[in-house]
């Protein structure tokens, strides 16, 4: 799956860990991911949320036969962060035929908790 050209090349957004169930990703705060106050912007962290959940999803279906498409999202934005790097793990709290619903928290370098976040992810057929 080609990820450099999207939304997570443009973001600086890296899978660091990967397995059945549980995802680990980076993302720089930098002037890529920043809104005009100099602050993590609301919606990088969202939508590092919803690549945790995705990717994470993505993993637990039959790749030649179904893909998943994020389908709700909430996230509450805990403390501030002006620059350094933000670390979000995702896992995977239900996993049903149609539907998964992910648990994502975004910390940063301290380990303290910038964005708690819950994805639910539709399971759709590859159309063929």
């Amino acid at each position: 799956m080609e990820l450099n050209n999207t939304l997570l090349g443009s973001l600086g957004i890296e899978i660091t860990e990967l397995e059945k169930g549980k995802v680990v990703a980076t993302m720089p705060v930098d002037d890529r991911t920043r809104q005009p106050f100099g602050l993590l912007h609301g919606g990088a962290s969202v939508a590092l949320a919803e690549t945790v959940a995705s990717v994470g999803a993505f993993e637990l279906v039959d790749k030649e036969n179904e893909v998943v498409v994020g389908l709700e999202i909430n996230a509450n934005h805990i403390r501030a962060k002006k620059d350094g790097q933000v670390t979000a793990v995702g896992t995977v709290l239900h996993q049903g035929k149609t539907t998964m619903v992910w648990d994502i928290k975004i910390t940063d370098e301290e380990e303290k908790l910038v964005c708690i976040s819950r994805c639910t992810i539709a399971v759709i057929k590859r159309k063929k």
